[in-house]
């Protein structure tokens, strides 16, 4: 690949702006910033014409895409096709996510996810793990008949060695003494979601190495006076990560701004709980039996259960610009940063530094993605 240099946009750092600076790749990788008439001679030349550079973005929570649920097709070619999808809205980096299924559904996810990773595909870092290891009066949209205990069997499933990141969702309440430690010194990053556990309990599972929090405020205890629950636990505690749908329909913006200012900024990651209409055409899919439509911009089941989400994650950056107020930099810090910080992939990836993986996206003036790139590898297939 010839080096090139990209110029004309302006240029989002971990800790500022910079304008009028052309940014060098060479051999897939981030190299120096310099002003144009220093780009050397050999380099190729790319006008942006204005907009924005950022660090690709990294999705940490993605169960579907391009009309493809990974429940439905735990292959390469579905982790593939996913991937694809979510690469038009400047996600350069995802975990694809499983659902609550049975553990031959959870061993084939796991066995395309790492063909994926070893084939090289695009976009894919690892997997998602979420259930089936829930409580089911937090099960959401998903199939109490699914939930299972975290046997042997399992245990031995998700600590099998991986060539990238593994992410599991437990309810913390429901595992037995040990396990989380057991799956956090085996290099999972275990994420406490759909449960009922209480602030105690949550104490308890940070203790035993719990890395985070799947989709803060949903499916978990809240925040009360006498009675914290996992909420006040996820906002007390420095060293770990949550995820936040910022689709206006999850939570409330004012809920989110609570949790930025109580949390701080380090540990926060926006998501999307994508379901396959992202990137897609479908207007309902069918989730595991259960019929899911989209209804104003929002997947939900029959019963008005959400469902995942129709969010991608240009949109999710513009939220956390338009309803959170958030500048530029620090939107881009929750798309790419610490997703990239909490994956233990940031020595990677997630920011625009020398040295790193030319994973970038260019969005114009209005935050529409038009351009991405993945190891210094161009795709114009954007918004």
């Amino acid at each position: 690949m010839k080096p090139f240099a990209l110029l004309g946009a302006n240029i989002v750092l971990p800790d500022a702006i910079v304008e009028d600076r052309a940014l060098l790749i060479a051999d897939g990788r981030i190299g120096d910033l310099v002003e144009a008439a220093q780009v050397p001679s050999d380099y190729a030349r790319f006008d942006l014409g204005g907009g924005w550079l950022l660090p690709g973005f990294i999705d940490t929570q993605v169960n579907g895409g391009g009309d493809v649920l990974l429940n439905d097709q735990p292959t390469v070619e579905g982790i593939a096709a996913i991937a694809r999808a979510h690469r038009r809205f400047g996600t350069t980096g995802l975990m694809p996510t499983l659902i609550s299924d049975d553990q031959a559904v959870v061993a084939a996810a796991i066995a395309s996810t790492e063909r994926a990773l070893g084939e090289g595909v695009p976009g894919v870092l690892g997997l998602h793990i979420e259930g089936p290891h829930l409580n089911p009066a937090k099960k959401g949209i998903h199939l109490a008949e699914k939930f299972s205990r975290l046997d042997e069997a399992a245990m031995s499933l998700l600590t099998a060695p991986s060539l990238g990141p593994r992410i599991v969702t437990l309810a913390p309440e429901l595992a037995p003494d040990g396990t989380i430690r057991h799956l956090a010194e085996a290099g999972v990053l275990v994420c406490a979601g759909h449960s009922l556990a209480d602030y105690d309990q949550t104490r308890r599972a940070l203790d035993e190495g719990l890395a985070g929090f799947t989709h803060l405020y949903n499916a978990m205890t809240q925040l009360n006076a006498r009675a914290p629950g996992m909420v006040g636990a996820a906002l007390e505690d420095r060293g770990t990560h949550f995820g936040i749908i910022a689709d206006g329909h999850h939570v409330h913006p004012a809920a989110l701004k609570v949790a930025l200012a109580a949390r701080g900024l380090d540990g926060v990651m926006l998501v999307t709980d994508a379901m396959p209409p992202v990137g897609g055409k479908m207007r309902h899919f069918n989730l595991m039996g259960q019929d899911i439509r989209i209804e104003d911009g929002v997947c939900k089941g029959v019963d008005g259960t959400l469902a995942g989400s129709a969010l991608s994650m240009a949109q999710a950056f513009r939220n956390a610009i338009g309803l959170l107020g958030l500048d530029m930099v620090t939107a881009s810090r929750l798309a790419s940063g610490n997703p990239a910080d909490f994956l233990r992939i940031a020595d990677r990836t997630g920011r625009i530094l020398p040295g790193l993986q030319a994973d970038l996206a260019h969005l114009d003036d209005r935050l529409v993605v038009r351009r991405s790139w993945i190891a210094g590898d161009l795709s114009e297939n954007g918004e």
